[in-house]
């Protein structure tokens, strides 16, 4: 039988064996390395970044696994080649678990045509070893219909051209299971420089395309996520931007009045999330000459939070120029979201500022305190009854009034400046700014202190933080 080699190129000598056992040692424990990040990585699949970064370690482990496999054929030589028996005789088949168990070989003499095919080969197309080995005529008869004019073409060049086989087509097995089986191959030339045979090398490369196929779906999948997540960020922003107070700066409210409140604010993005959430602040001056001032936000992320965020302060502005107290405002912020088709939870902070009288009137739904800072120290106000807005039908909230000094600054924040881990800790670094408070010129001077003091927190939550201080 002609030797696997074209006849005008001489056999390569094999290589060291001690050197095939080192680069085998490598592979393998290259693989355990692999094997061990796959394993640490999340199989619930729900986080598209660990769905990608499992399914590249699938295809890496199932590369380096044919690499052991072709590096240990290299160690131990060939394997031997039996024709098919025309006789009773059955050639000896490698078990499933051979290192050969994945590629076969076959040569077709085209002088005599026979064909000569390994047991492996057997296995990879699903044939019984005593049958006899399909001619070149005979093999498309395995192959699916749509592959059929792809492996002929390769081997009409082949025979023809004298060309290079390098190609892949899939074939069905008489159990009707599909498999792909890459195929490698050359001509053997005769002396006068015809073609005698053609052998060829096939790998059943099935899982490898499969493991391919699904680095692939994950990567298309990862990016449309990634391309929602930002559009849904784009939008939440917009939509933020367009909600939230047109200042950036020093306000006065009401206009024109000697005990105006001095008001800045600031919105603190989260950390640890890119997804915009549902806080909120604002300041509105009333028809009677009052001063609305709130603070607030609704669990979530997103669109969803954001034109939730966008729905209550429409609504608290609507109802606060009617004349609505705190304390009622509240209830129908809570019938509100009771309502609407989305539930959600949020907490809220609700203030009417008369400067007349220099009274705070005000109204809460399970959200922080505000805080009053006089005379260098500061404390949180007592809170009237109320809980979180959505959390139950037909609430009451109760309502509190204040009385204010020239001087006096009013902190009202939400309960994401720092991690909900640390409890009070907000409430009490806040309260250790007084002095800096009372040095300061501004509310705008006293918010910049705030975003020094909590602008580098690892927050889990965005938050916002509105102050006012009292004219004289």
């Amino acid at each position: 039988m002609p030797s696997h080699v074209s006849a005008d190129h001489p056999a390569a000598e094999p290589p060291p064996r001690g050197a095939v056992d080192a680069l085998i040692s490598q592979t393998r424990r290259l693989r355990g390395d692999v094997d061990a990040v796959r394993r640490e990585a999340p199989g619930d699949g729900t986080d598209p970044e660990s769905r990608w970064q499992r399914a590249l370690c699938e295809l890496a482990l199932h590369q380096l696994n044919d690499l052991d496999e072709h590096l240990a054929q290299l160690r131990d030589g060939p394997p031997e080649v039996t024709m098919a028996p025309a006789a009773p005789a059955v050639p000896a088949i490698p078990s499933r678990e051979s290192l050969l168990s994945r590629v076969g070989s076959a040569e077709w003499n085209l002088l005599t045509d026979e064909a000569t095919w390994s047991g492996e080969l057997y296995q990879i197309l699903g044939r019984e070893p005593s049958a006899p080995a399909l001619t070149l005529d005979e093999l498309p008869s395995l192959v699916l219909d749509e592959d059929r004019p792809k492996l002929t073409a390769m081997v009409t060049d082949c025979l023809v051209d004298a060309r290079p086989i390098d190609g892949e087509f899939r074939i069905v097995r008489p159990d009707g299971e599909v498999r792909t089986v890459h195929m490698m191959g050359e001509p053997v030339l005769d002396s006068d420089g015809s073609t005698a045979s053609m052998w060829a090398v096939l790998r059943d490369v099935s899982e490898l395309r499969r493991s391919q196929r699904a680095v692939s779906e994950t990567r298309d999948s990862l990016q449309r996520e990634r391309h929602i997540a930002q559009t849904e960020r784009r939008l939440a922003v917009e939509l933020q931007e367009a909600v939230l107070p047109p200042w950036r700066g020093p306000l006065r409210l009401p206009r024109q009045c000697a005990e105006a409140l001095d008001l800045a604010a600031h919105y603190l993005p989260s950390s640890s999330s890119a997804l915009i959430g549902g806080d909120w602040y604002d300041a509105l001056e009333l028809p009677d000459g009052q001063t609305l001032l709130t603070v607030g936000g609704l669990t979530g992320h997103g669109v969803t939070a954001t034109s939730g965020m966008a729905l209550l302060i429409g609504a608290l502005r609507g109802m606060a120029v009617a004349g609505t107290e705190p304390g009622r405002l509240m209830g129908l912020l809570n019938r509100l979201l009771d309502t609407t088709v989305q539930p959600a939870l949020g907490g809220a902070v609700c203030c009417r500022y008369q400067p007349r009288t220099r009274t705070l009137v005000w109204s809460q739904a399970g959200h922080p305190a505000p805080l009053l800072f006089r005379g260098g120290t500061g404390s949180a106000l007592p809170p009237p009854d109320g809980v979180l807005l959505g959390a139950t039908s037909g609430a009451v909230y109760g309502q509190a009034e204040v009385p204010l000094e020239p001087g006096d600054l009013l902190l009202l924040h939400t309960d994401g400046l720092v991690p909900r881990r640390s409890g009070d800790a907000a409430v009490d670094r806040l309260l250790e700014l007084a002095p800096r408070f009372d040095e300061a010129r501004t509310a705008q001077d006293c918010v910049r202190a705030v975003v020094e003091e909590f602008g580098e927190t690892e927050r889990e939550d965005d938050a916002c933080v509105l102050i006012a201080r009292v004219g004289s």
